[in-house]
């Protein structure tokens, strides 16, 4: 099988869209590096993308769309389910990560198991506890739905349905979900007069003496895989279950804090459901385990110092990160 590559650099298009329906354009934003990946974006292949994204015909009984678990209001992460229910309520092992800047992604999954964007709906269709069905399924359906055929057709001039194009789509409406239109945004690209409070400035600063060697700006991770001292034993192995390495045992993705103040439950198992906990975690629940990340040691001591008061600050700050126009965008939300 043959799964779509991002290589066209070509984002977005001017071209004519009927009244009802928003054209679509990606842009870079100002303080943002350049995208990792590239893929053509039209207006009918994002629709088409839309579509499919907020169709629960693609799961084995109808009843799961990837907006069941991606929703708007949270940044496209699951609002408040530590694990998110599949076909017939069956719970999945991790929790469903937020879908944003993509395209800045070097790899996908808690443990990076996927190098493809294009490849990341696979997982969500196939796996048991969450659309439960087969690529071939799909297809079947979607022959079988008239309005498909148009759509198709309108986005790639051929009514003949295939899973590159499938995933062409779904990927090309994926892409436009770019978070940057943050109070932190604006402060950093100095637009609207924007400011931060004296709390939020001192949040900043203890965030970027104790937490940006994890959570790089702009896009707050960088991306390596790392053990923060949840527990001393996992019962999910975490990248190791790519690698094959004791030394990446119950190592998982830093995830980026964009919107981390909607995204929660935190963590790959969702076991925290406020910063609160996350941030007293860090400052005095950080375990031994073996493959402990250096960036919790100090001497013999473990975990990030921070007083109450300091947690609060940064906490503060976490907040500046929250995207209220991605989650309102018109064009992402299944209207």
């Amino acid at each position: 099988m043959t799964f779509v590559m991002l290589t066209a650099f070509q984002f977005g298009t001017d071209q004519a869209a009927s009244a009802a329906r928003d054209t679509i354009v990606f842009r870079r934003p100002a303080n943002f590096p350049k995208p990792l990946y590239a893929v053509n974006i039209t207006d009918d292949g994002f629709a088409l993308g839309k579509a499919l994204f907020y169709d629960p015909a693609l799961s084995a009984n109808g009843t799961v769309s990837c907006g069941n678990c991606h929703q708007a209001s949270a940044a496209f992460a699951n609002l408040n389910s530590a694990l998110s229910s599949g076909i017939n309520n069956c719970k999945g092992s991790r929790n469903a990560p937020p879908l944003f800047n993509l395209l800045w992604q070097k790899s996908y999954m808690w443990d990076g198991r996927l190098a493809e964007m294009g490849t990341v709906p696979v997982n969500a269709l196939t796996n048991p506890c969450e659309m439960g069905t087969s690529l071939d399924t799909v297809l079947q359906k979607l022959n079988q739905l008239p309005v498909y055929s148009q759509l198709f057709y309108n986005a790639y001039g051929s009514k003949v349905i295939s899973i590159e194009k499938v995933l062409d789509a779904l990927t090309q409406f994926t892409s436009m979900l770019v978070s940057a239109d943050t109070k932190y945004d604006h402060v950093m690209r100095k637009e609207q007069h924007a400011v931060f409070s004296e709390k939020e400035a001192a949040g900043y600063n203890l965030f970027k003496e104790k937490c940006s060697s994890c959570h790089t700006e702009p896009l707050f991770t960088d991306q390596s895989f790392r053990n923060n001292g949840l527990e001393i034993q996992y019962a999910d192995i975490g990248r190791d279950s790519l690698t094959h390495r004791n030394s990446d045992r119950a190592k998982f993705r830093v995830p980026s804090l964009r919107n981390v103040e909607i995204t929660g439950p935190y963590m790959h198992d969702g076991r925290f459901y406020s910063l609160k906990e996350v941030l007293a975690h860090y400052a005095t629940g950080v375990q031994p385990h073996a493959n402990l990340d250096k960036a919790f040691k100090s001497g013999s001591k473990l975990g990030i110092p921070m007083t109450a008061e300091e947690q609060g600050q940064i906490i503060a700050f976490l907040k500046t990160l929250t995207d209220v126009n991605l989650i309102n965008d018109r064009r992402f939300n299944n209207h």
